[in-house]
């Protein structure tokens, strides 16, 4: 059986441009088919439905809707949306997220909330798009050493599992540190110690953003606040990356690769074959 995805993604957080990537690695796997709609940078209302309707034709079996903040107008319009369809859909979305987990239960939706994948912090003037590359690849550093990715890629396996099973049970999951960190599998705790560490640090960088953006008046302000957040994600970034250089110096790295079926393999020494 070959298990049709449909991922629609609007606006931008850091699990975004990924999330296709962590099911299918080398686009070779047999047991899925994925197609990925976007209505770009934009997340109004009007793009989402426009963009929404156009999984139909493909016949999912399931979709996957990643966007910032799931209560914003654009991604509360797409959850109603999805709610609509006789298609199990599941949110992807950040901390803001996880105030309208009871909406999202009420609307027979599945979730992954993010904690700590922030939005960039700057007002347009300010917003320059190499430092708005460099934080997303911080931000995205922080979320692949830490376990987090790992943890959203195990959750939709285990939904394709399901759905070649027959029966989609779709998951409630609040990404904290401690879930991330676990399934990045750390055998060393000072490892594992600084990966969560650096996954909290990311979560005040939405904290700080906020304040900086919308709370406080005037440039010479909010400037220096927004500066200070994307120093914070730098930071979280290089201490990640320190979890997993003592993972690699110990050689038991955590890796898990699709096999040749689809299935997820294993293996933690670097010179090994997956079981």
């Amino acid at each position: 059986m070959v298990v049709k995805i449909a991922i629609i993604k609007s606006g931008n957080i850091g699990t975004s441009p990924v999330i296709d990537l962590l099911l299918d690695e080398r686009a070779d796997r047999p047991n899925i088919d994925v197609r990925t709609f976007g209505s770009g940078a934009k997340m109004n209302p009007e793009q989402v439905e426009d963009v929404v309707p156009k999984i139909d034709a493909f016949e999912p079996d399931f979709a996957i809707f990643i966007s910032p903040n799931p209560g914003a107008p654009g991604p509360a319009r797409a959850r109603e949306m999805l709610s609509e369809k006789d298609i199990p859909a599941i949110i992807v979305g950040d901390a803001p997220g996880k105030g309208k987990k009871d909406e999202m239960d009420e609307q027979g939706l599945g979730y992954i909330i993010v904690m700590s994948d922030p939005m960039i912090g700057a007002k347009r003037e300010w917003l320059d798009p190499t430092e708005m590359a460099i934080f997303n690849s911080d931000i995205l550093k922080v979320l692949a050493e830490t376990g987090a990715l790992r943890l959203v890629q195990k959750t939709i396996d285990d939904v394709i599992a399901q759905a070649e099973a027959g029966a989609i049970e779709l998951p409630k999951l609040i990404v904290t540190a401690e879930k991330a960190a676990e399934a990045g599998g750390f055998a060393n705790s000072y490892a594992k110690a600084k990966a969560i560490a650096a996954y909290e640090m990311a979560g005040s960088v939405a904290n700080l953003d906020m304040k900086g953006c919308f709370m406080t008046k005037g440039f010479e302000n909010f400037i220096p606040l927004v500066a200070a957040a994307h120093e914070i994600a730098a930071c979280a970034a290089k201490l990640a990356q320190e979890a997993r250089e003592i993972e690699k110096a110990n050689d038991t790295v955590l890796r898990t690769p699709h096999m040749k079926e689809g299935n997820p393999g294993c293996k933690t020494d670097l010179i090994s074959k997956p079981q």
